[in-house]
């Protein structure tokens, strides 16, 4: 009589983590703890060495740098919009650049140049240099956040991809606990300290950044593991690199993919709510993983966002109902990034567009792109400085 097969007991770490981890070998759940401790912990040393260098300009805007380089005018909205320009420009070559170029070592560089010029800015005299130097930082950071997401999206499965996503993201609480402290640092000393602590990363990146499946030479991954990330992935439905030619961006321009995901992304939403919008941007992250679905979470958020947004667009008096309109947004957005819709976008993107690897880098390049595309104008129209603080023609 043949052997009826039990039902696999699902444990507790199915419901608080991947909801199929009862479904994985042991050999597989040890793959994943590597892979995420290894991009994870690069991602969030990045991210947060990127936000102290924006937060920097800030600091030392308010602390004496207006004055010491006679800033009477725009002159830091536009040191921040040729920053952005920036940002926006190298988006879509650098995930073009990584089909070619190992990505440790790509992100490496960038990270190194990005460190060697936020040191520079310690030593700048005049409006000119500082123009100069946000331009060649924010070049070199640019790299960052579009390679971090495709490179996700080449490792991860549909039930692992937008909580790690999430993770991605969020990270503000340990960013803001550091922004005060540099605030009280002098100008000099913040930009060297910021520069000194990016190239150490930049080196650990070379070290610890696994590339892709495909071409993984990790030296932490096992012969066997890196035959599962393959074969991983190609049950999943993620195509190999395949070359880049004109062809390539012809097909992905005569698809929908490329305008669905890259003009829906752009967002210019404001929210100072970080510790519920950093709770609800992992809480919708698990969530979406666990359903499979991606598309209600982009929209029930959004949903929720109406009321609390109508309330602050029209203003009504009262402390009590403003300050509920400022808390509940947090369900929405995170910064003026919507993080919350970010994972769930770029999740959503990634698992799309798995059947085409050079299409995937590119909507991933796109999509980051095109927020700083609207950033380098907007605060130059909208947000001029010498319309500060109130923004009233």
């Amino acid at each position: 009589m043949a052997e009826i097969e039990q039902p696999r007991k699902v444990t507790f770490r199915s419901w608080i983590w991947d909801i199929d981890t009862d479904l994985k070998s042991d050999a597989e759940r040890k793959f994943l703890r590597k892979i995420d401790f290894s991009i994870l912990v690069i991602r969030c040393l990045g991210f947060f060495i990127k936000f102290l260098d924006q937060t920097n300009l800030i600091n030392a805007y308010i602390s004496g740098m207006k004055e010491d380089l006679h800033m009477d005018g725009n002159e830091y909205t536009y040191a921040t919009s040729l920053c952005a320009i920036a940002y926006g420009f190298m988006r879509v070559p650098s995930t073009l650049i990584v089909q070619r170029v190992r990505p440790a070592l790509w992100l490496m560089l960038m990270e190194i140049g990005w460190g060697i010029w936020t040191i520079a800015q310690a030593g700048m005299h005049s409006t000119k240099q500082l123009y100069a130097f946000r331009f060649l930082v924010g070049l070199f950071e640019s790299s960052f956040s579009p390679v971090m997401v495709y490179l996700i999206g080449s490792w991860y499965t549909k039930t692992e991809m937008a909580k790690r996503i999430a993770l991605f993201y969020d990270d503000r609480p340990s960013r803001d606990s550091l922004f005060w402290v540099f605030a009280s640092c002098r100008l000099e000393m913040a930009y060297i300290v910021t520069g000194c602590m990016t190239l150490p990363v930049g080196i650990a990146t070379y070290f610890f950044l696994p590339d892709t499946p495909d071409t993984t030479t990790a030296w932490f991954l096992t012969t066997e593991e890196r035959a599962l990330a393959v074969e991983r992935v190609r049950k999943a439905g993620t195509a190999p690199p395949a070359p880049v030619t004109l062809r390539t961006f012809v097909k992905i321009m005569t698809r929908w993919r490329w305008y669905a995901f890259v003009l829906s992304y752009v967002n210019v939403i404001p929210s100072a709510t970080w510790l519920i919008s950093g709770f609800a941007t992992v809480l919708w992250g698990f969530l979406s993983d666990y359903t499979g679905s991606r598309f209600s979470f982009v929209v029930i958020p959004l949903l929720i966002g109406l009321l609390p947004n109508g309330i602050l667009a029209f203003w009504p008096e009262g402390v009590k109902i403003k300050m509920f309109a400022f808390l509940a947004i947090g369900i929405q957005a995170h910064a003026r990034d919507l993080e919350l819709t970010i994972c769930f976008s770029f999740a959503w993107a990634m698992e799309v567009c798995r059947d085409d690897n050079e299409e995937r880098a590119v909507v991933a390049g796109s999509m980051n792109a095109m927020e700083y595309a609207i950033v380098a104008w907007l605060p130059i129209v909208v947000f001029p400085q010498t319309m500060a603080p109130s923004f009233c023609k």
